[in-house]
């Protein structure tokens, strides 16, 4: 691979660091006390589940919070400065082309967190919420924790490659009780980029029955090369029913710091979300994410790069030893979404046999709601060295089987 100015193939040591990925995974994949013992040692599992990178970040970043540290107070901080605003939006020209009325612009600890208040400041208790499986285990959580009713469409697969049943979504969308869709643009897991024709048709069908769209665009800018992202609210500029959701959480490798950008057209929601929202956030996030908005390019780019070749290697692994699993490279995110069912029973706890047969953690396709028996969610957002010893291990396991 060639040298570029950032490392992403230094290999970073997290234990000790409290980060979910090496001490979370028990309460989160397994049971606390699930027994995991297998063929290789609790300690030498590879993680390759939860959605963040195991590359550093950038250090344009690293040097501004570093800088802010210069200053030594950390008191209630909140976004007072609107050069934040601005280089958000410049973002979004430069990459989107598109702009948005920076008075539309509130923030969160994270899109979750603003969808779990969202859907319930959106819907009543008997009123539903439409989602596309398989889906992120959050919409659903969301739909739960506000006690209204889960309503899913299914996407439809053909030679791995995944498309909106359109016709299913326009009988779901004209039952006056479902009032809104949690939409996932570019989509997780799968990582279909959706076109301006499938965003188009799925707006319209959406605000032509009354439902308004939280679109979730936290992957927006992991794109392949060769892709281009449009923000759905971008094709529909006269409407104030569609909620934008971004973060550099997932861009930047960010999630630990808990900021993410919320852009709400509709002034009463807006008033309702600010009514409950407490406007204070920590000064290094605030820091952090302008200094990715504003210096973060060059980095994104050769990050980028570095996924594509992680890509082209997975496919072309599961091409020579697994060739009937079905895998396609995904339009965006640092995700793959590979069918395995060739090789296993339906029944079969996928999370549970790579822990104990691979030594590897992923996500298996039970723990996206419904659609996606069979799969596994493999995240590859980490040094080259790292994927090929998951990997081997992957196809080790399978073939073993």
């Amino acid at each position: 691979m060639p040298s570029n100015k950032y490392q992403f193939n230094q290999v970073l040591e997290r234990k000790g660091t409290n980060a979910m990925s090496v001490e979370g995974y028990r309460g989160y994949l397994f049971d606390p006390e699930e027994d995991l013992s297998g063929k290789y040692p609790e300690a030498d599992f590879i993680k390759m589940w939860v959605a963040d990178m195991e590359f550093a970040i950038a250090p344009e970043i690293i040097n501004a919070m570093k800088a802010r540290l210069e200053h030594p107070l950390l008191g209630y901080t909140m976004v007072a400065d609107p050069s934040y605003a601005l280089s958000f939006q410049q973002w979004c020209i430069d990459r989107y082309q598109w702009t948005f009325n920076t008075a539309h612009l509130v923030h969160a600890k994270g899109v979750i967190p603003a969808l779990y208040d969202l859907i319930g400041q959106i819907c009543k208790p008997d009123e539903k919420v439409l989602i596309v499986t398989p889906s992120y285990a959050f919409f659903k959580h969301g739909a739960n924790y506000n006690e209204v009713e889960l309503v899913c469409s299914d996407l439809v697969e053909e030679k791995g490659r995944f498309s909106m049943d359109m016709d299913d979504i326009k009988k779901k969308t004209s039952d006056e009780k479902c009032v809104l869709a949690v939409f996932c643009n570019p989509h997780n897991p799968t990582g279909r980029l959706w076109s301006k024709k499938e965003l188009l048709e799925f707006g319209n069908v959406c605000l032509e029955n009354g439902v308004t769209i939280i679109s979730d665009e936290i992957h927006c800018d992991l794109l392949r090369k060769d892709k281009t992202f449009t923000p759905l609210a971008s094709l529909f500029p006269n409407s104030d029913k569609i909620i934008t959701c971004m973060a550099p959480s997932k861009t930047f490798n960010l999630a630990g710091n808990l900021f993410a950008n919320i852009i709400i057209p509709n002034a009463e929601l807006r008033l309702k979300y600010n009514a409950f929202y407490l406007p204070v956030e920590n000064p290094l996030s605030f820091v952090a994410s302008q200094s990715a908005y504003s210096k973060g390019h060059d980095w994104l780019i050769e990050l980028t790069d570095y996924l594509d070749d992680n890509f082209k290697y997975l496919k072309e692994q599961l091409d020579t030893h697994l060739p009937h699993t079905k895998f396609v490279i995904p339009d965006s995110t640092y995700l793959a979404w590979v069918d395995v069912s060739y090789y296993f029973t339906n029944t079969e706890n996928l999370t549970l046999y790579f822990a104990r047969n691979a030594g590897v953690l992923l996500e298996g396709g039970n723990m996206f709601v419904a659609n996606a028996d069979g799969y596994i969610r493999l995240n590859l957002a980490c040094p080259r060295v790292i994927l090929e010893e998951g990997l081997r291990r992957v196809i080790k396991a399978v073939l073993e089987k």
